[in-house]
Protein backbone atom coordinates (compact mmCIF):
# COMPACT_ATOMS: atom_id res chain seq x y z
CA UNK A 1 0.00 0.00 0.00
CA UNK A 2 1.08 3.23 -1.02
CA UNK A 3 3.01 5.66 1.92
CA UNK A 4 2.61 9.17 2.07
CA UNK A 5 5.52 11.98 2.54
CA UNK A 6 4.13 14.76 3.85
CA UNK A 7 5.73 18.09 5.24
CA UNK A 8 7.03 17.55 8.51
CA UNK A 9 6.43 19.55 11.64
CA UNK A 10 9.26 20.06 13.75
CA UNK A 11 7.27 22.22 16.60
CA UNK A 12 3.98 23.62 17.74
CA UNK A 13 4.49 26.95 16.27
CA UNK A 14 5.47 25.75 12.86
CA UNK A 15 2.81 26.02 9.80
CA UNK A 16 4.99 25.73 6.58
CA UNK A 17 8.58 24.30 5.66
CA UNK A 18 10.47 24.61 2.65
CA UNK A 19 11.80 22.33 0.49
CA UNK A 20 15.61 22.65 -0.37
CA UNK A 21 16.23 19.53 -2.27
CA UNK A 22 15.05 15.94 -3.42
CA UNK A 23 17.82 12.97 -1.85
CA UNK A 24 16.30 10.73 -4.01
CA UNK A 25 14.65 11.14 -8.12
CA UNK A 26 11.07 9.94 -8.62
CA UNK A 27 11.33 5.80 -9.86
CA UNK A 28 14.23 5.66 -7.53
CA UNK A 29 14.10 2.82 -4.66
CA UNK A 30 14.36 3.80 -1.27
CA UNK A 31 14.76 2.14 2.40
CA UNK A 32 12.73 3.05 4.89
CA UNK A 33 15.08 5.48 6.99
CA UNK A 34 17.19 6.60 4.52
CA UNK A 35 18.08 10.58 3.90
CA UNK A 36 15.10 11.32 1.38
CA UNK A 37 14.64 15.09 1.58
CA UNK A 38 15.93 18.21 2.93
CA UNK A 39 13.71 20.44 4.53
CA UNK A 40 14.10 24.22 5.65
CA UNK A 41 11.55 24.83 9.08
CA UNK A 42 11.82 27.65 11.33
CA UNK A 43 13.79 25.49 13.27
CA UNK A 44 16.87 24.35 10.74
CA UNK A 45 17.56 22.78 7.77
CA UNK A 46 17.47 19.28 7.88
CA UNK A 47 17.23 16.08 6.39
CA UNK A 48 14.04 14.04 6.81
CA UNK A 49 13.91 10.17 6.28
CA UNK A 50 11.59 7.99 4.64
CA UNK A 51 8.54 6.81 6.16
CA UNK A 52 8.57 3.32 4.31
CA UNK A 53 10.66 1.49 2.12
CA UNK A 54 9.93 1.35 -1.61
CA UNK A 55 9.80 3.57 -4.76
CA UNK A 56 9.05 7.19 -5.00
CA UNK A 57 6.57 8.45 -7.16
CA UNK A 58 4.24 10.84 -7.48
CA UNK A 59 6.99 13.97 -6.56
CA UNK A 60 4.12 17.06 -6.38
CA UNK A 61 6.73 19.72 -5.29
CA UNK A 62 9.89 20.87 -6.58
CA UNK A 63 13.10 22.44 -4.33
CA UNK A 64 12.44 26.14 -3.56
CA UNK A 65 8.31 25.61 -3.27
CA UNK A 66 6.95 26.39 0.95
CA UNK A 67 4.61 23.81 1.61
CA UNK A 68 2.07 23.46 4.66
CA UNK A 69 2.27 20.86 7.38
CA UNK A 70 0.96 17.88 6.64
CA UNK A 71 0.66 18.23 3.18
CA UNK A 72 1.44 14.97 0.72
CA UNK A 73 4.29 16.17 -1.59
CA UNK A 74 4.85 12.61 -2.75
CA UNK A 75 4.14 8.50 -2.55
CA UNK A 76 6.55 5.90 -1.78
CA UNK A 77 4.90 2.45 -3.59
CA UNK A 78 5.38 -1.29 -3.52
CA UNK A 79 7.64 -2.00 -6.03
CA UNK A 80 4.62 -3.65 -7.76
CA UNK A 81 2.35 -0.95 -7.05
CA UNK A 82 0.94 2.22 -9.35
CA UNK A 83 0.52 5.01 -8.51
CA UNK A 84 -2.97 7.17 -8.89
CA UNK A 85 -4.11 7.61 -12.15
CA UNK A 86 -3.54 11.25 -12.44
CA UNK A 87 -0.40 10.35 -11.96
CA UNK A 88 0.26 6.89 -13.54
CA UNK A 89 3.11 8.39 -15.71
CA UNK A 90 5.28 9.63 -12.87
CA UNK A 91 5.53 6.16 -11.11
CA UNK A 92 6.15 2.58 -12.38
CA UNK A 93 2.92 0.28 -13.62
CA UNK A 94 1.95 -2.98 -12.56
CA UNK A 95 3.64 -5.84 -13.43
CA UNK A 96 2.29 -7.95 -16.76
CA UNK A 97 0.35 -10.97 -16.27
CA UNK A 98 1.71 -13.66 -18.46
CA UNK A 99 -1.39 -13.54 -20.86
CA UNK A 100 -0.53 -10.28 -21.54
CA UNK A 101 1.79 -9.18 -24.73
CA UNK A 102 5.13 -8.72 -23.54
CA UNK A 103 5.96 -4.62 -22.40
CA UNK A 104 9.68 -3.71 -23.05
CA UNK A 105 11.19 -2.65 -19.97
CA UNK A 106 12.42 0.90 -19.62
CA UNK A 107 15.93 1.74 -19.49
CA UNK A 108 16.64 3.10 -16.18
CA UNK A 109 18.40 6.46 -16.80
CA UNK A 110 21.82 6.58 -15.01
CA UNK A 111 21.78 7.85 -11.48
CA UNK A 112 23.13 11.46 -10.99
CA UNK A 113 24.89 11.58 -7.12
CA UNK A 114 22.89 14.73 -5.30
CA UNK A 115 25.72 17.88 -5.75
CA UNK A 116 26.44 18.52 -2.39
CA UNK A 117 25.85 22.04 -0.77
CA UNK A 118 25.73 23.79 2.56
CA UNK A 119 22.22 24.84 3.60
CA UNK A 120 22.92 28.14 3.18
CA UNK A 121 23.99 27.71 -0.72
CA UNK A 122 21.26 25.30 -0.73
CA UNK A 123 18.56 27.60 -0.19
CA UNK A 124 20.42 30.69 -1.76
CA UNK A 125 20.35 28.22 -4.78
CA UNK A 126 16.25 27.21 -4.32
CA UNK A 127 15.32 31.19 -4.13
CA UNK A 128 17.17 32.01 -7.52
CA UNK A 129 15.76 29.05 -9.03
CA UNK A 130 19.36 27.89 -9.88
CA UNK A 131 20.25 24.44 -10.35
CA UNK A 132 23.15 23.76 -7.95
CA UNK A 133 24.58 21.40 -11.09
CA UNK A 134 25.53 24.39 -13.42
CA UNK A 135 27.38 26.30 -10.06
CA UNK A 136 31.45 25.85 -9.73
CA UNK A 137 32.90 25.19 -6.76
CA UNK A 138 36.67 25.48 -5.42
CA UNK A 139 36.28 22.01 -3.33
CA UNK A 140 33.77 19.26 -3.66
CA UNK A 141 30.73 20.68 -2.01
CA UNK A 142 29.05 24.05 -3.40
CA UNK A 143 29.41 27.38 -1.30
CA UNK A 144 27.48 30.36 -0.45
CA UNK A 145 29.99 32.30 -1.90
CA UNK A 146 29.86 30.00 -4.66
CA UNK A 147 26.39 30.72 -5.26
CA UNK A 148 26.65 34.56 -5.28
CA UNK A 149 29.76 34.43 -7.63
CA UNK A 150 27.54 32.63 -10.08
CA UNK A 151 24.67 35.34 -9.82
CA UNK A 152 26.86 37.93 -9.90
CA UNK A 153 27.81 37.01 -13.15
CA UNK A 154 24.34 36.07 -14.51
CA UNK A 155 22.99 39.58 -13.28
CA UNK A 156 26.15 41.46 -14.78
CA UNK A 157 25.89 42.92 -18.23
CA UNK A 158 28.45 41.34 -21.40
CA UNK A 159 30.87 44.35 -21.06
CA UNK A 160 31.75 44.06 -17.03
CA UNK A 161 31.82 40.63 -17.00
CA UNK A 162 35.52 41.04 -16.48
CA UNK A 163 35.13 41.57 -12.81
CA UNK A 164 32.68 39.35 -11.63
CA UNK A 165 32.61 39.11 -8.18
CA UNK A 166 30.68 38.47 -4.93
CA UNK A 167 28.47 40.85 -3.19
CA UNK A 168 30.98 41.02 0.12
CA UNK A 169 34.16 40.98 -2.46
CA UNK A 170 32.62 44.37 -3.91
CA UNK A 171 31.49 45.65 -0.30
CA UNK A 172 35.60 44.49 0.58
CA UNK A 173 36.89 46.21 -2.33
CA UNK A 174 35.34 49.75 -1.64
CA UNK A 175 36.20 49.70 1.83
CA UNK A 176 40.02 49.15 0.88
CA UNK A 177 40.25 51.15 -2.08
CA UNK A 178 40.85 48.37 -5.13
CA UNK A 179 40.02 48.04 -8.13
CA UNK A 180 38.21 44.90 -8.78
CA UNK A 181 40.03 44.50 -12.04
CA UNK A 182 43.19 44.40 -10.91
CA UNK A 183 42.36 41.77 -8.55
CA UNK A 184 42.75 37.80 -9.76
CA UNK A 185 39.09 36.03 -8.70
CA UNK A 186 39.31 32.35 -7.85
CA UNK A 187 35.38 32.24 -7.50
CA UNK A 188 33.44 30.07 -10.64
CA UNK A 189 34.35 31.87 -13.80
CA UNK A 190 36.93 34.05 -12.22
CA UNK A 191 34.86 35.87 -9.91
CA UNK A 192 36.41 37.52 -6.99
CA UNK A 193 35.47 36.21 -3.84
CA UNK A 194 35.78 37.80 -0.63
CA UNK A 195 38.93 36.03 0.04
CA UNK A 196 40.47 37.31 -2.65
CA UNK A 197 40.01 40.76 -1.71
CA UNK A 198 41.59 40.31 1.70
CA UNK A 199 44.71 39.03 0.11
CA UNK A 200 45.44 41.97 -1.79
CA UNK A 201 47.02 44.75 -0.12
CA UNK A 202 44.55 47.78 0.18
CA UNK A 203 45.04 51.20 -0.63
CA UNK A 204 45.97 53.78 1.89
CA UNK A 205 43.88 56.41 0.63
CA UNK A 206 40.02 56.46 1.77
CA UNK A 207 37.45 55.53 -0.47
CA UNK A 208 36.07 58.96 -1.90
CA UNK A 209 32.36 58.02 -1.76
CA UNK A 210 31.41 56.85 2.11
CA UNK A 211 29.58 53.64 1.89
CA UNK A 212 25.90 53.71 3.02
CA UNK A 213 24.13 51.22 4.62
CA UNK A 214 22.56 48.43 2.84
CA UNK A 215 19.79 45.73 3.02
CA UNK A 216 20.98 42.44 2.44
CA UNK A 217 18.63 39.23 2.14
CA UNK A 218 18.65 37.13 5.33
CA UNK A 219 17.74 33.81 5.91
CA UNK A 220 14.17 32.30 6.55
CA UNK A 221 15.95 30.89 9.48
CA UNK A 222 16.58 34.20 10.73
CA UNK A 223 12.84 35.39 9.52
CA UNK A 224 11.39 32.82 11.31
CA UNK A 225 13.70 33.47 14.81
CA UNK A 226 12.77 37.24 14.53
CA UNK A 227 9.26 36.38 14.67
CA UNK A 228 9.09 33.63 17.68
CA UNK A 229 11.12 36.12 19.43
CA UNK A 230 8.91 39.28 19.22
CA UNK A 231 5.88 37.09 19.37
CA UNK A 232 7.44 35.17 22.88
CA UNK A 233 8.60 39.29 23.74
CA UNK A 234 5.10 40.85 23.08
CA UNK A 235 2.92 37.56 24.53
CA UNK A 236 4.72 36.59 27.29
CA UNK A 237 4.53 38.06 30.55
CA UNK A 238 8.49 37.60 31.25
CA UNK A 239 9.94 37.74 35.05
CA UNK A 240 13.87 37.44 36.11
CA UNK A 241 15.50 36.18 38.61
CA UNK A 242 19.71 36.94 39.10
CA UNK A 243 21.98 34.71 40.95
CA UNK A 244 25.65 34.88 41.84
CA UNK A 245 27.23 31.77 42.81
CA UNK A 246 30.72 30.81 43.77
CA UNK A 247 31.96 28.15 41.05
CA UNK A 248 35.13 26.97 42.76
CA UNK A 249 33.58 23.44 42.89
CA UNK A 250 32.20 23.19 39.69
CA UNK A 251 35.92 24.16 38.03
CA UNK A 252 37.11 21.28 40.32
CA UNK A 253 34.39 18.70 39.39
CA UNK A 254 35.36 20.05 35.99
CA UNK A 255 38.85 19.48 36.04
CA UNK A 256 38.71 16.32 37.97
CA UNK A 257 36.15 14.72 35.33
CA UNK A 258 38.20 16.12 32.26
CA UNK A 259 41.65 14.69 34.03
CA UNK A 260 39.58 10.88 35.00
CA UNK A 261 38.07 10.59 31.67
CA UNK A 262 41.07 11.87 28.94
CA UNK A 263 42.96 8.54 30.62
CA UNK A 264 40.72 6.53 30.80
CA UNK A 265 38.43 4.90 27.77
CA UNK A 266 34.70 5.18 27.93
CA UNK A 267 32.91 1.67 29.28
CA UNK A 268 30.02 -0.23 27.51
CA UNK A 269 27.62 1.64 29.51
CA UNK A 270 28.14 5.05 28.51
CA UNK A 271 29.56 4.97 24.88
CA UNK A 272 31.29 7.49 22.70
CA UNK A 273 33.63 10.07 24.55
CA UNK A 274 34.17 14.10 24.31
CA UNK A 275 35.58 16.54 25.68
CA UNK A 276 33.50 17.62 28.90
CA UNK A 277 32.57 21.38 29.29
CA UNK A 278 31.23 23.78 31.83
CA UNK A 279 27.72 23.39 29.37
CA UNK A 280 27.65 19.26 30.26
CA UNK A 281 28.01 19.93 33.81
CA UNK A 282 25.22 22.70 34.03
CA UNK A 283 23.20 20.42 32.11
CA UNK A 284 23.55 17.60 34.35
CA UNK A 285 22.88 20.04 37.25
CA UNK A 286 19.90 22.19 35.42
CA UNK A 287 17.96 18.87 34.71
CA UNK A 288 18.20 17.12 38.29
CA UNK A 289 17.15 20.50 39.27
CA UNK A 290 13.72 20.25 37.07
CA UNK A 291 13.31 16.66 38.21
CA UNK A 292 13.32 18.07 42.31
CA UNK A 293 11.01 21.04 40.52
CA UNK A 294 8.82 19.36 38.52
CA UNK A 295 6.49 22.77 38.71
CA UNK A 296 8.96 24.57 36.48
CA UNK A 297 9.25 21.50 33.58
CA UNK A 298 5.85 22.46 32.30
CA UNK A 299 4.32 24.68 29.59
CA UNK A 300 1.24 27.51 29.31
CA UNK A 301 -0.80 26.08 26.53
CA UNK A 302 -4.28 26.59 26.02
CA UNK A 303 -4.93 28.55 28.97
CA UNK A 304 -3.68 25.63 31.34
CA UNK A 305 -0.71 24.33 32.75
CA UNK A 306 1.03 20.87 30.78
CA UNK A 307 3.05 18.58 32.92
CA UNK A 308 6.11 16.84 30.87
CA UNK A 309 7.09 13.85 32.29
CA UNK A 310 10.52 13.71 30.88
CA UNK A 311 13.55 16.38 31.30
CA UNK A 312 14.61 17.63 27.77
CA UNK A 313 17.42 20.40 27.67
CA UNK A 314 17.56 22.40 25.19
CA UNK A 315 20.51 24.27 24.13
CA UNK A 316 20.72 27.38 22.30
CA UNK A 317 23.21 26.94 19.74
CA UNK A 318 24.77 29.85 16.88
CA UNK A 319 24.73 29.01 13.28
CA UNK A 320 25.18 30.78 10.42
CA UNK A 321 21.72 31.48 9.34
CA UNK A 322 20.67 32.26 13.04
CA UNK A 323 19.57 30.38 16.03
CA UNK A 324 18.71 26.54 16.59
CA UNK A 325 18.20 24.91 19.57
CA UNK A 326 19.14 21.22 19.80
CA UNK A 327 17.86 18.89 22.85
CA UNK A 328 19.25 16.21 25.13
CA UNK A 329 16.29 14.53 25.68
CA UNK A 330 15.88 12.90 29.56
CA UNK A 331 18.77 14.48 30.32
CA UNK A 332 18.39 13.71 33.71
CA UNK A 333 18.97 10.10 33.12
CA UNK A 334 22.81 10.88 31.12
CA UNK A 335 25.85 9.77 32.61
CA UNK A 336 28.30 12.90 32.27
CA UNK A 337 30.34 11.34 29.41
CA UNK A 338 27.26 10.13 27.09
CA UNK A 339 25.69 13.79 27.81
CA UNK A 340 29.16 14.85 26.45
CA UNK A 341 29.52 12.81 23.31
CA UNK A 342 25.21 13.32 22.90
CA UNK A 343 25.84 17.15 23.48
CA UNK A 344 29.04 17.38 20.60
CA UNK A 345 27.07 15.73 17.88
CA UNK A 346 24.11 17.79 18.46
CA UNK A 347 26.53 20.81 18.09
CA UNK A 348 28.43 19.45 15.09
CA UNK A 349 25.25 18.60 13.19
CA UNK A 350 23.78 21.80 13.84
CA UNK A 351 26.81 23.56 12.37
CA UNK A 352 26.31 21.38 9.46
CA UNK A 353 23.23 21.85 8.77
CA UNK A 354 22.39 18.18 9.37
CA UNK A 355 20.05 18.25 12.24
CA UNK A 356 17.30 15.27 12.25
CA UNK A 357 13.46 16.08 13.58
CA UNK A 358 13.89 14.49 16.20
CA UNK A 359 16.80 16.79 17.34
CA UNK A 360 14.79 19.55 17.60
CA UNK A 361 11.91 18.26 19.42
CA UNK A 362 10.15 17.88 22.81
CA UNK A 363 12.63 20.48 24.71
CA UNK A 364 11.44 21.51 27.91
CA UNK A 365 13.90 23.45 29.05
CA UNK A 366 16.58 25.87 27.36
CA UNK A 367 19.80 26.91 28.88
CA UNK A 368 21.49 29.47 26.86
CA UNK A 369 25.39 29.86 27.58
CA UNK A 370 27.59 33.04 26.71
CA UNK A 371 30.04 32.67 29.05
CA UNK A 372 32.78 31.56 26.24
CA UNK A 373 32.17 34.70 24.50
CA UNK A 374 33.58 37.03 27.60
CA UNK A 375 29.63 37.82 28.77
CA UNK A 376 29.17 38.64 32.44
CA UNK A 377 25.23 38.08 32.79
CA UNK A 378 22.62 38.47 30.50
CA UNK A 379 18.87 37.78 30.68
CA UNK A 380 17.44 35.79 27.81
CA UNK A 381 14.01 35.60 26.10
CA UNK A 382 11.37 32.28 27.07
CA UNK A 383 11.31 30.22 24.50
CA UNK A 384 7.85 29.39 23.90
CA UNK A 385 6.28 26.88 25.40
CA UNK A 386 8.64 26.02 27.17
CA UNK A 387 7.96 27.57 30.86
CA UNK A 388 11.79 29.08 31.56
CA UNK A 389 15.04 29.44 30.09
CA UNK A 390 18.38 29.81 32.13
CA UNK A 391 21.36 32.16 30.63
CA UNK A 392 24.74 31.46 32.00
CA UNK A 393 27.46 34.46 31.76
CA UNK A 394 31.38 34.02 31.99
CA UNK A 395 33.08 32.30 35.31
CA UNK A 396 34.94 35.50 36.58
CA UNK A 397 37.41 36.00 39.77
CA UNK A 398 35.42 38.81 41.89
CA UNK A 399 35.79 39.86 45.41
CA UNK A 400 32.95 38.41 47.28
CA UNK A 401 32.83 38.28 51.69
CA UNK A 402 34.16 34.80 52.27
CA UNK A 403 33.92 34.02 56.38
CA UNK A 404 33.19 37.44 57.32
CA UNK A 405 36.66 38.62 55.23
CA UNK A 406 37.07 39.44 51.60
CA UNK A 407 38.06 36.96 49.15
CA UNK A 408 39.09 36.73 45.66
CA UNK A 409 36.74 33.60 44.15
CA UNK A 410 35.37 32.77 40.85
CA UNK A 411 32.52 33.47 40.57
CA UNK A 412 29.28 32.68 37.75
CA UNK A 413 26.09 34.90 37.17
CA UNK A 414 23.12 32.95 36.58
CA UNK A 415 20.02 34.89 34.78
CA UNK A 416 16.44 32.88 35.12
CA UNK A 417 13.55 34.23 32.65
CA UNK A 418 9.96 32.56 33.58
CA UNK A 419 6.76 33.04 31.91
CA UNK A 420 4.96 34.28 34.67
CA UNK A 421 1.44 32.64 33.64
CA UNK A 422 3.18 29.10 33.97
CA UNK A 423 5.33 29.98 37.24
CA UNK A 424 5.47 31.93 39.72
CA UNK A 425 8.14 34.05 41.96
CA UNK A 426 8.65 31.07 44.31
CA UNK A 427 8.50 28.51 42.45
CA UNK A 428 11.25 29.92 40.33
CA UNK A 429 13.10 30.91 43.24
CA UNK A 430 13.39 27.63 44.41
CA UNK A 431 14.20 26.01 41.34
CA UNK A 432 17.28 28.69 41.06
CA UNK A 433 18.19 27.89 44.65
CA UNK A 434 18.45 24.26 44.01
CA UNK A 435 20.18 24.61 40.40
CA UNK A 436 22.89 27.11 42.60
CA UNK A 437 23.23 24.62 45.32
CA UNK A 438 24.32 21.81 42.96
CA UNK A 439 26.56 24.11 41.27
CA UNK A 440 28.53 25.16 44.87
CA UNK A 441 28.11 21.34 45.96
CA UNK A 442 28.28 19.02 42.66
CA UNK A 443 28.30 16.05 45.70
CA UNK A 444 24.49 17.05 46.59
CA UNK A 445 23.77 16.01 43.29
CA UNK A 446 23.98 12.59 44.62
CA UNK A 447 21.47 12.80 47.32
Amino acid sequence: MAKDVIMPALGMAQETGTLMRWLKDPGDSVAKGEPLMEVETDKATVEVEAPASGILASVAAQPGDTIPVGQRIALILAPDEAAPPENAAAAPGPRPSSSAAPVPTPVPAPKVAPISATPTAARIAAEHQLDLAQIRSQGGRVQKDDVLAHLAAQQQPPASRRTLASPKARRLAQERGLDLKAIRGSGPDGAVLAADVLATPHATAEPEVEEQGQEFAVSRLWRVMAERVSQAWATIPHFYLLREVNATHLIAWHDELHERFAVRPPDSTEQGSSKITYTDLLVKVVAIALRRHPHVNVSWQNNGLVQHPDVNIGLAVAVEDGLVVPVLHQADMLGIRRLAALRAQLIAKAQAGRLAPGDLSGGTFTISNLGMYGVDAFSAIVNPPQAAILAVGRVAERVVPLHGQPAVQPMLTLSLSCDHRAVDGARAAQFLQTVAELIEHPMRLLE
